[in-house]
């Protein structure tokens, strides 16, 4: 048995990150993982779906070429090299990842890990035991499964085999219409399904500003991707590979035939097998307890990331490691703002947002003001041919403390680091509208959107 300060179970970009941040602090830390470095963001989450994304956009671009003065003739399109290469990135981001762990002395265990004890990790494939002054939970989560869908990885699927199947159905069937479901949608249709997002809920991704929903759902039906909201699944049925999906809105019931089902309806934490309930560890609809500090009930046991289910987010999960390690060693780190964590969907136009919606604000009791900015009016837009979409900024009325910002646009995702800093420096929108931008950039939008906020939006 070899004691340690710290031990991390789970690789993703929560554990990783919290693992190499305390070695960095002079802790004695080990990592264990039982399947890949990286966890489900780099290797079957974030990194390959937004690599497949950028093959879409491609597509997209192509189909645009004549705008352009480029005649394009005879294309091929070929998915599987699709997901060749969205292998290929994904092998080169988790090489990276064991070097710096590596680098930084992390000790890594290819394992099951089973908690014995609040400070023995017992190390089942391998039957060694681990001993941590610490521990950190960082496990991750799984779709969600639903009743009456039942996942049988062929033609009823997650997020995970749409990852690694090398064909693209003619008829695609999404079940869910948050961030996911709008992005698999996209790719999709680009490689020439006819795909119908099937949403619960009166909008798309039911989380964002309600004017982003709508010109989110509208720019998608462009592509032709239909899209049935307030709408609910009923059942499924497999006949010789082909999907027969029952769907319901407003009493009504239609059939709709599909060669896949994509299940994109949530997550819940992957919390069995851990032993966490032999130790105590307190465990809500799935997802372990935390407090404040990211400890759990149990002393010395902490959890991070999407197993807490407090905000389903790569970054959220790195932000909360280093807030959990830096406490460990003494430190005083900032506490994690949950409504300050920028929020982005890699769809085309991209859906960039931070802070409240105008909706959620007016509920909290603010006077607002809002400012909007379309792309149409960027002169950077115009010139990329890339003018779908819009800035809009919620602010309070008096003092124009900015409460939310969001944007729907190409590479809108981009821009929310400056939102977040404008942020935590309390920048107000007459502030944000005297900041100087660079010209021509699409950051501009920001800038014209704070001051329409003022009344004095100068482009529009």
């Amino acid at each position: 048995m070899t004691d340690y300060d710290l031990i991390v179970i789970g690789s993703g970009p929560g554990g990783y990150v919290a693992a190499i941040r305390a070695a960095q602090l002079g802790m004695k830390t080990a990592i264990v993982e039982k399947s890949d470095i990286g966890g489900v963001c780099l290797n079957w989450g974030c990194i390959p779906s937004k690599a497949l994304i950028r093959n879409a956009e491609i597509i997209n671009l192509l189909g645009r070429a004549d705008e352009f003065g480029i005649e394009v003739s005879g294309i091929n399109y070929d998915f599987g090299k699709a997901i060749d290469r969205s292998r290929k990135v994904v092998r080169k981001l988790t090489k990276g990842v064991e070097f710096l762990l590596k680098k930084n002395k992390v000790d890594c265990f290819q394992d099951e890990a089973v908690l014995e004890s609040t400070n023995i990790v017992n190390l089942i494939n391998s039957n060694k035991k681990l001993i941590g002054k610490n521990i950190i939970i960082a496990t991750g989560a799984s779709p969600r499964n639903i009743p009456g869908l039942d996942i049988d990885y062929k033609t009823i699927i997650t997020s995970r085999e749409a990852l690694e199947f090398r064909d693209v159905p003619d008829n695609v069937v999404i079940i869910g219409g948050g961030a996911v479901g709008v992005e698999f949608g996209y790719v999709y249709s680009q490689y020439g399904a006819q795909v119908t997002i099937v949403e619960l809920e009166p909008r798309l991704v039911p989380t964002e500003d309600e004017e982003i929903s709508a010109y989110l759902q509208k720019s998608l039906e462009k592509h032709g991707i239909k899209i049935k909201t307030s709408t609910r699944f009923e059942s499924v049925e497999v006949e010789n590979g082909e999907a027969i999906v029952s769907v319901k809105a407003n009493e009504q019931t239609e059939i709709i035939n599909a060669g896949r089902v994509l299940v994109a309806v949530g997550m819940m934490g992957n919390v069995d097998g851990l032993g966490l309930e032999s130790i105590g560890v307190d465990i809500n609809k799935g997802y372990i307890n935390v407090d404040s500090n990211m400890s759990t009930n149990v002393s010395g046991v902490y959890a991070i990331g999407d197993v807490t289910g407090k905000m389903l987010l790569a970054h959220v999960a790195s932000a909360q490691g280093v807030y959990v390690v830096e406490s460990i060693a003494g430190l005083t780190p900032s506490g994690i703002d949950y409504d300050l964590m920028p929020r982005a969907i890699y769809c085309h136009p991209q859906v960039a947002s931070f802070g409240l919606t105008e909706n959620q604000a007016l509920e909290k009791g603010y006077d607002l003001k809002i400012g909007r900015f379309p792309l149409s009016a960027s002169g950077k837009a115009i010139a990329m041919g890339e003018t779908e979409g819009m800035v809009k900024v919620v602010a309070e009325k008096e003092i124009g403390d900015i409460l939310g910002v969001h944007m729907i646009g190409s590479e809108v995702t981009e821009l929310l680091g400056e939102i977040g800093m404008a942020r935590m420096l309390e920048s107000t929108t007459e502030e944000l509208g005297w900041l100087t931008h660079p010209h021509p950039t699409i950051s501009e939008v920001i800038k014209e959107a704070a001051l329409d906020a003022e009344g004095g939006a100068v482009h529009i």
